[in-house]
Parts: C-alpha cells; sequence; structure tokens
C-alpha cells in the first residue's frame, strides 16, 4: 500500500470537479500543467484565468520533502512558527552528508560517526514534528520519493531542485527554499509566479545506444541553463509514451539545468508499471478512475502552438547520444563529435573517473542497461582504463540489483559502490588527489557540473552522460570515445566493438528489500525535546531577522561586483560545507568565496572601503556589519543558477547584506532573497552594470515609497566625485513587501501567530 493513500484518494476525488470548474472559468481546454495547477489552488479561489509569467497565486500542495543539508535550517524555521505538527505530509531524507571515499560500508559507518550531532538532530526534530524520516543509507531523496510518495496529478514541493524528478510519474514537483517549505508546513499558501509553458513533442523511439538521458541533455542544449526560467516543461507524444517510467524520471530530474520551474509527463502505461512494481496498485485503481484528467485534454496536444508559450520537437528515431560539459550543463556536443571538439578546445582526453548514479540516473534501469555494457568486459578480456565508482539510488534499487547479479557485474572491472547517497554529485567525495588541482576530466551521469562541483578541483573537466555512455567511455577511458563506430583494444590485442545497451525497465522479480531504512513518527511527539548544545559547531538556534526601518537604504558601499556565472555553489559552496548547514554563522564564512570579482578577476579578494586593503568576502563584510554599514551586492546573468540552496541568500542576510543587483536571477534564488527579507533587484538597463565602479556608494532615493510595479531608483557617487541614477527593476507584490518589511516572511508568520 501507498504511504498517504487516503491523501491521494482525497486529492483524485476532488479533482475532477476543480478542473471542469476551472475549464468553465477559463473558457477552452487544459494542458496537464494547467489541470495540476488550477486543481490545486489555496481555499480552490478562481475568478479568471491566471496570466502566465505575471500573475502571482496561492497554491495549496500535498507533501513537503527535504534532504538533510536544506532539512536543518527548513527545521530550524519551522521551530520558530509556533506549530506542534506539520500541517502537510512531509518526509526528511539523509543522503547529501555522507562522504564518498572507501566504499559504502565505510563510508556510512564513517558518515553516521561524524554526521551522528545532525543526523540526532533531524530524526528527533522530525518525529516532534510528525515527519517521516529516512535514515542514511536509505537512499538518495528523488529516487526514495519516485519508489514510495510520487502520485499522478499531484503537486508537491521540496527544498531541493531536484525536487522535479517526480514529474516522471505525472506529479508536478518544485524545488523550493526551506521558507517556502515551513510556509506549507505551517498550514499556509504557497506562493509562485503562474509558470509560462513549453511543450516539447517527442516523437519516434529510442533506439541502440541512445538514452532518455540524451532527450534532457539535447534539450539543455536548445534552452540553456536560463531558458526555462519561470517555466514548466510539458512533454507529450508517442515518443513520450515510449519511455520508461524512471527515464521520464531523469528528463524531468535534469530540467532543473535549465532553470524549468518543473517539468511534467501525462499518466500512461509505463508509470501504471512502476506503481504496480513498487507495490502501489492502490494508486493505480484510484489513478485509473479519473485517468482523462491525468494528461491534457486532446485538443492541446494535437494543436500545442495555441496551448505553449513554447513549442520543440525532438525525434528520438534521430537523437544522438550526448556529452555536455565541461563546467556548465548546458554545453551540449553529440559523441560523435567530441573528438573535434575536445581537440579544439584543449579538453584533456584521458578520462580519469566515470561515474554512475545520482538522482537523475540510479535507477534499476539505468544500473541494468550499464551492466550490460560492464558484463561486456569480462566476455571480451578488456581491462576497464578509467576509475569506475557506482551510487545506487536507494536501498530497495541497490539490495535487487545485488540480488539480481548486477553490482557483481561492477565489482568485477573493482568499481567502487558507493554508499546509496549523494556523493561525488554534490562535491561529497573525497578524491585522491584532487587537491593538487591537476587538469583531468571524468564522466558521469549526474546533472550538474560547476566548476569544483564534483571534487573541489577548478581543473577537473566534468562532462554528463547517460550511465551507459559513462561505461563505455569508462571502458575505454577516452573522452573522444564513440561506441557507435569506434572499437576498444582487449588484452589480446583484438579490435573489440561494444554492443549497445539492453536492459530491463523494472527487475523481472520484482522489488525486494531487507530493510528500507524509513522510522515513522509517533502520533503525538508534543513530549520529546529538541536539545542543541549552545557550543556546537553544526547546529545554532535561529535569531529572527531585524525588520526595515522604513528609511532609505543611504551610504551604501559595494562588497563585490561578481563577474560572469555565479551559481548557488559560488555563493555558498556545497561539499565540506555542507556540515554546516545548521550553524549559520559558521558557514557564513564561505559566503561569496567562489564569485569572481570584477575589479581584479580573483575569488574571494574584495577591497575594504573602510581600511583600503583587500580580504575575504565573508570577512570584509564582517566588518561592514560590525561598524553598521550597508552593503550592496552586484551580479551578472542568471545569478543564483543552481540548487535551491537558500543559505545563499540567508549568508547574506545574516551578514548584513541590503541589496543584490544584478542582470538577471535563477527563480528560486529570487524568491528565496525575498523569503529573507532581502532587496533582490535588476537593472532596468543592462548597460548600468559597466556604471558601478570599485570606491562606489550607493543611496536609494525612494524605497520609502517601495510598491509593486514601481521601479527603485539608486543613486550611485563615484570616487571621482561624479554622480550616476541607476533605474532597478523589481517583481515584489504587497505580500513580498511585506516580508521586507518584516525583516523576512517567518517573522511575518509568527507575528500572525501571536
Amino acid at each position: 500500500m501507498a504511504f498517504d493513500i487516503d491523501l491521494i484518494k482525497k486529492v483524485y476525488a476532488e479533482m475532477s470537479s476543480r478542473i471542469e470548474h476551472a475549464k468553465k472559468i477559463i473558457g477552452k481546454p487544459l494542458t496537464l500543467t494547467e489541470k495540476v495547477l488550477y486543481s490545486h489552488l489555496w481555499n480552490n479561489e478562481i475568478s479568471n484565468a491566471y496570466e502566465r509569467g505575471t500573475d502571482y497565486v496561492d497554491f495549496s500542495p500535498d507533501r513537503v520533502t527535504c534532504q538533510d543539508a536544506t532539512a536543518q535550517m527548513a527545521l530550524l524555521q519551522f521551530m520558530q512558527a509556533g506549530k506542534q505538527k506539520v500541517a502537510v505530509p512531509t518526509t526528511v531524507h539523509c543522503d547529501h552528508l555522507i562522504l564518498a571515499q572507501s566504499g559504502a560500508k565505510k563510508d556510512l559507518k564513517q558518515a553516521n560517526k561524524v554526521g551522528s550531532e545532525v543526523f540526532d538532530f533531524l530524526e528527533s526534530t522530525s518525529r516532534k514534528y510528525g515527519i517521516g524520516f529516512w535514515k542514511p543509507g536509505s537512499g538518495i531523496i528523488h529516487q526514495v520519493i519516485l519508489e514510495n510518495y510520487a502520485f499522478p496529478g499531484g503537486m508537491m514541493i521540496g527544498t531541493d531542485s531536484h525536487t522535479v524528478n517526480a514529474g516522471g510519474l505525472g506529479m508536478l514537483a518544485i524545488g523550493v527554499g526551506g521558507s517556502d517549505a515551513v510556509d506549507v508546513m505551517a498550514g499556509m499558501p504557497w506562493e509562485l509566479k503562474f509558470p509560462k509553458l513549453i511543450g516539447i513533442k517527442l516523437t519516434g523511439k529510442l533506439n541502440g545506444w541512445t538514452s532518455a538521458k540524451d532527450v534532457i541533455l539535447k534539450v539543455a542544449g536548445i534552452l540553456t541553463v536560463k531558458g526555462g526560467t519561470g517555466c514548466i516543461i510539458e512533454y507529450f507524444g508517442e515518443g513520450a509514451k515510449s519511455l520508461s517510467c524512471t527515464g521520464k524520471g531523469t528528463i524531468c530530474n535534469m530540467g532543473a539545468e535549465i532553470g524549468a520551474t518543473t517539468s511534467i509527463f501525462g499518466y500512461d502505461d509505463s508509470m501504471k508499471r512502476y506503481l504496480k512494481s513498487t507495490g502501489r496498485s492502490d494508486v493505480v485503481e484510484a489513478a485509473e478512475n479519473i485517468k482523462h484528467h491525468l494528461t491534457a485534454d486532446s485538443e492541446a496536444y494535437e494543436d500545442p502552438e495555441k496551448y505553449f508559450d513554447q513549442l520543440i520537437e525532438i525525434d528520438l528515431n534521430k537523437l544522438s547520444p550526448h556529452l555536455n560539459g565541461p563546467f556548465t550543463p548546458d554545453l551540449a556536443t553529440p559523441v560523435s563529435k567530441m573528438k573535434e571538439k575536445a581537440l579544439n578546445e584543449g579538453w584533456p582526453l584521458d578520462v580519469d573517473w566515470g561515474l554512475i548514479g545520482s538522482c537523475t540516473n540510479s535507477s534499476y534501469e539505468d544500473l541494468s542497461r550499464a551492466a550490460s555494457i560492464a558484463s561486456q568486459a569480462k566476455k571480451n578480456n578488456l581491462k576497464i582504463k578509467s576509475k569506475l565508482g557506482i551510487n545506487p539510488g536507494s536501498e530497495q534499487v541497490r539490495y535487487t540489483a545485488e540480488r539480481d547479479g548486477l553490482i557483481k557485474i561492477f565489482e568485477d572491472l573493482e568499481s567502487k559502490i558507493f554508499t546509496n547517497a549523494c556523493g561525488p554529485c554534490i562535491g561529497q567525495w573525497d578524491r585522491e588527489g584532487a587537491n593538487k588541482e591537476k587538469k583531468n576530466s571524468i564522466v558521469h551521469s549526474f546533472n550538474r557540473n560547476f566548476a569544483k562541483r564534483n571534487d573541489g578541483n577548478p581543473n577537473t573537466h566534468a562532462f554528463v552522460s547517460s550511465p551507459e555512455m559513462v561505461m563505455a567511455i569508462a571502458l575505454s577511458g577516452r573522452l573522444d570515445f564513440n561506441p557507435i563506430t569506434d572499437t576498444i583494444t582487449n588484452e589480446d590485442n583484438k579490435e573489440i566493438m561494444l554492443l549497445p545497451p539492453t536492459g530491463d525497465e523494472l527487475p523481472k522479480n520484482g522489488f525486494s528489500v531487507e530493510e528500507n531504512g524509513y522510522v515513522d513518527p509517533p502520533e503525538d511527539g508534543s513530549d520529546i525535546e529538541i536539545i542543541v548544545n549552545p557550543d556546537s559547531q553544526r547546529l545554532k538556534f535561529l535569531e529572527p531577522f531585524e525588520p526595515w526601518n522604513g528609511e532609505n537604504i543611504s551610504n551604501a558601499r559595494l562588497l563585490i561586483k561578481a563577474h560572469g556565472k555565479c551559481t548557488t555553489d559560488h555563493i555558498s559552496m556545497a561539499g565540506p560545507w555542507l556540515r554546516l548547514r545548521g550553524h549559520l554563522d559558521n558557514i557564513s564564512n564561505n559566503m561569496l568565496t567562489g564569485a569572481v570579482n570584477y575589479f581584479n578577476d580573483e575569488t574571494n579578494s574584495v577591497k575594504n572601503q573602510l581600511s583600503g586593503n583587500y580580504g575575504p568576502v565573508p570577512e570584509v563584510q564582517r566588518d561592514y556589519k560590525f561598524n553598521q554599514v550597508p552593503t550592496i551586492v552586484v551580479g551578472d546573468e542568471n545569478y543564483g543558477e543552481g540548487s535551491s540552496r537558500e543559505h545563499a541568500a540567508m549568508e547574506p542576510r545574516f551578514l548584513d547584506v541590503k541589496v543584490v543587483l544584478v542582470h538577471s536571477f535563477a527563480r528560486i534564488h529570487e524568491t528565496n532573497l525575498k523569503k529573507q527579507g532581502m532587496l533582490g533587484l535588476t537593472f532596468s538597463n543592462k548597460s548600468d552594470y559597466d556604471l558601478i565602479q570599485e570606491d562606489d556608494t550607493f543611496d536609494f532615493v525612494d524605497l520609502d515609497h517601495f510598491s509593486p510595479g514601481k521601479t527603485l531608483n539608486l543613486s550611485v557617487a563615484h570616487g571621482d566625485g561624479s554622480t550616476d541614477t541607476i533605474e532597478c527593476n523589481h517583481t515584489y507584490n504587497e505580500a513580498q513587501i511585506s516580508w521586507f518589511k518584516a525583516g523576512s516572511a517567518l517573522n511575518l508568520i509568527r507575528s500572525e501567530q501571536s
């Protein structure tokens, strides 16, 4: 039986009437995305069609999910909300704080030892507030969600940008910051700007070496890292129906890398098969009764130009395997073109590591297809040329794969079977020699490949591909290897042509697991006390941020003018810093240390206008804070791209940065800034970015008249005595302005409880 089956049945019972009501109001057929959005309106309030990309709308998600790194801050914030229990089903998953080093058994034991303080805090807090808890080793959050909680037509938010994985099971699953999650956990509406819609029509059928991963690698190349911002992507067509459920999940998952709010597929037979295989026939039974509402109205797919803001068509018959990277997930290169491109770009051709797994490619199907390539090594006397690491998606996947002999195939190649956790994907990888910063190439089936992302080495060129392609490249040891045309020389000096991958969509003998790692909360956790050691270096209770004083911010100094890509990894690095996610003061020592200073082209080196000296960004900002000097951060395009990491907003807020002014924001980061009571602004005239000098001071002219739809003006005084006025755009509505005035959204929630 599925978790929360009564909730699912309730959603389905209400869905038909809500959708039919919406269709009457709107006066046209609906896409699947619109059906799910309109059926999850807060209090079912709808009087007119919402304008895409403009209207802010309140929604009522069905559940919340949190991973351990982000859950710490989310739960610390929830504790301030004054609630006794979460208002909607919520889960916490321990998958980010496990370092990959020696292999699963040793690594998990070490993680439980080193991270016991955090894991104990998360488990006790979960038990107190009625939250389901998944122990370390149980699996990667998004795979566990797909296996246990996701359901067609539902709406979920999660404190991880790859929450969108659940779109593979027909769910609108959206990555958010912890403050957004707290709203829903506290029984409040969740606000989202009504998204635009991108339709992607898939025709044909995958064949040969091409996989579901190649669909999203191709899409990333088309849309780029910001092309999906403010949009939901809806996949449809016969090609979509031909994909497996976990293949659909792979595509939706990496949609986070193009900035999409989320991605979704309509309910079909592959989802039905997956639900049944994972023990949720009761969900299938319920879904079948309203299946016409779990996909778009036929008119939307027959004439998609009328229903989507943008339309892309991809013929799966013609799609080729891809490698994306390095240093950005949207640099798409067909495998057939890699030899020429790598030589032209000077990318290292020898591949040191192949890594298979992560939340986007760690299903049973992924492992079985990769194993079909790995098994050819023994048959053909091939010696693997690259090191190989495997991260199974969940204990259920790992246990079943081991039972069926798949794990042994990888072990025979002397690969490291890491814990059922994120590991190398998010910088939790103790890679030998990475500290030497040698220029090298790795290939993985993950979703992100920013500089320093996987191993901390800025010279590691990481390329994203499918698990089966990673396996083939690892056998060859070459970045420019094309298994469709190239051979590998075996130990007998014979040329071997690899056969295309094969695999099982689902295990023939069903899934099995002895201990899935789930801890059910007690009915009443009110007597559970949450204890945090006041001397802890990893956990610290939060203090409310100060409200706005109602005056114009004046005499503000420039902290940094960031140049080029400034992702959440640049603003608040992951890797070793993950262990400090529950201690805002300590983790703030990584604030903007990865951002490139426009004026000296260096990282973590900015001018302190009070002393005239250069120093690390957090140190300089702490000096400004101590001296009560307001500061501003200036950035480039798509600022805050990447993770849902709200620390990237909370750290500047904690250290008293007042304003972030950029060319453009990534969606989640902009929302996170608003939630924490900061000013997130964009240049009305993008060329004004060039006006800003290192010794500038800034005065707001009209912040005391802050209102929706009205620009703000910033007077900039330069060192030579000249001045400029910069017009700034914003997207704050009345509610969001009230967060700013209160000092944070949480401050406002708390005041409304008293």
